[in-house]
């Protein structure tokens, strides 16, 4: 028998497939994506495979604290809202990430996930809007982008392009033509924080008539870049 108060190898294995490490959960306004301005509940996962060097939630690398499914479920609903953000971090990183994101589709929520592309998303609810990242050369990190996932897409998904350059978002034009990416779903284009002028991007996708949706982070215009908003 196993001592009193220890789990047994089973029930330990059985209640650690429960449990995910999360950085923080809070409420605030969607800041960017089709629900852009919606009071909606975070969920910010922790750990990320990737190395962006734009990133601006390199916090949720590391550290975090384990937190039970049913603890997270409890804590979104105790918010009160009706979309609810899955991020990291990267969230696919932590496999038992796809039994959340059914639990939150189950109790009726408007679940969006977002992923950096680089990690299959094929095992995601279809009920879940995954709103996957393609890294563009200027993220030094487009090496990482898991080209099959564009075939897994559909009007319910999101791409996001964050662009750092004129490069850059030549580049992304071009992958936007070659995978007939507007025909799939949403396509968004944001200029990277402090690097890119919004207008310049605002023009260039005017002047291309280019089928995408020009996007800045609202969140940073209204609260910068302080966690937890």
């Amino acid at each position: 028998m196993p001592p009193m108060n220890t789990l047994a190898p089973a029930e330990a294995t059985a209640a650690a497939a429960d449990r995910l490490k999360l950085t923080e959960i809070f409420l605030s306004l969607q800041g960017e994506a089709r629900a852009i301005g919606w009071p909606t509940v975070f969920v910010r996962l922790t750990g990320c495979p990737l190395r962006c060097q734009y990133c601006d939630t390199a916090y949720a690398f590391h550290g975090g604290q384990w937190w039970d499914i049913d603890a997270i479920c409890a804590e979104v609903a105790r918010h009160g809202a009706r979309h609810v953000c899955v991020t990291g971090g990267e969230p696919l990183a932590q496999k038992r990430v796809i039994g959340l994101l059914r639990r939150l589709c189950d109790a009726g929520y408007e679940v969006s996930l977002e992923t950096s592309g680089a990690l299959d998303i094929a095992e995601v609810d279809t009920r879940v809007s995954r709103i996957v990242d393609l890294k563009t050369p200027g993220s030094a990190e487009q090496h990482r982008n898991l080209w099959s996932n564009i075939a897994q897409l559909t009007p319910h998904d999101q791409v996001k392009f964050v662009i750092c350059s004129r490069e850059d978002y030549e580049w992304a034009r071009s992958v936007v033509a070659e995978h007939q990416l507007a025909d799939r779903c949403d396509v968004l284009f944001s200029p990277s924080f402090t690097q890119i002028a919004p207008r310049d991007l605002a023009d260039w996708i005017v002047a291309d008539r280019l089928p995408v949706r020009f996007q800045l982070q609202l969140h940073k215009v209204l609260w910068n870049d302080e966690p937890g908003r």
